[in-house]
């Protein structure tokens, strides 16, 4: 497997070849990038071939790998919003995403598929989600890019079944997930939700959790909180997954850069066994 950090470990401010430097430096084999919104550093909805070509030249200048997009953007826009304008635009995000992704070469974009409130039912946030997933198939397949559907805090797919059902009933090996093994420990285990999910996997993000503490202050370094990291290892190897494992986490307040080699450290430990 892989050592990758996510863009947003750094700070969202961060210059691009900084985090590429530090990434680098420290032994990271890849960087996930984050689609963000116009007018800032990065890749944005913006974004001409020429912008994404020039990034991608600084990565390869430098030694990484991009093989995967994130966005925070779905937050701001679910495709579960009873809001059909607002829907229209989360499809155009992921259609962005996919996108920028086929021009990097990249086998996979994160999505958040929606967001349980008090104004969105979860049933409602599964049936109208499920929909917008199912007319993003086409677009996937043409862009020759999978999208990863992320197990995040937003109260639904609670479950390793119910998301396997999710992935399952749109009908397309375009659609799998996501597998952040951080966000599990919550309510859950992440090396059953690995096995469960088996090859509907397509990419990992890393992270630890407090339970303890079981709030958002709760995410701790590598090693340090509840994930069974061996058992974690050894679900991934038993279901085949050869892929990233991607740090994602909040930068640090100070020294920033110092991040990559704590994590590269860290899942090194993890990986060695």
């Amino acid at each position: 497997m892989k050592i990758g950090l996510n863009q947003w470990c750094f700070g969202e401010g961060a210059p691009l070849n900084l985090v590429f430097e530090a990434c680098a430096r420290a032994g990271v084999d890849g960087v996930e990038l984050n689609l963000q919104p116009s007018g800032v550093q990065g890749l944005t909805l913006d974004s001409s071939p020429a912008d994404v070509r020039a990034i991608d030249k600084q990565a390869k200048a430098v030694g990484l790998e991009l093989k995967s997009l994130a966005t925070g953007l779905l937050w701001d826009f679910p495709l579960s919003s009873p809001d059909a304008q607002v829907r229209t635009m989360a499809r155009s995000i992921v259609r962005k995403q996919l996108e920028i992704a086929s021009w990097l070469e990249m086998d996979a974009v994160l999505v958040v598929p929606g967001v349980v409130t008090p104004e969105v039912s979860y049933d409602e946030c599964y049936e109208r989600s499920l929909a917008e997933l199912a007319a993003l198939v086409e677009d996937a397949r043409s862009f020759g890019v999978k999208i990863g559907i992320e197990n995040v805090w937003n109260k639904f797919l609670l479950s390793p079944l119910e998301m396997k059902r999710y992935v399952e009933s749109v009908g397309s090996s375009w659609i799998g997930v996501y597998f952040d093994v951080g966000n599990v420990l919550a309510f859950g285990y992440p090396e059953q939700w690995i096995r469960i999910l088996g090859d509907h996997i397509l990419k990992v993000h890393v992270k630890d959790f407090a339970g303890a503490v079981g709030n958002i202050h709760g995410f701790v370094p590598l090693l340090s909180g509840d994930v069974a990291w061996p058992a974690v290892l050894q679900a991934l190897q038993s279901i085949g997954y050869d892929d990233y494992l991607t740090a994602e986490y909040t930068p640090y307040r100070h020294f920033s850069s110092q991040i990559a080699d704590d994590v590269v450290r860290q899942l090194r430990c993890i990986l060695g066994g």
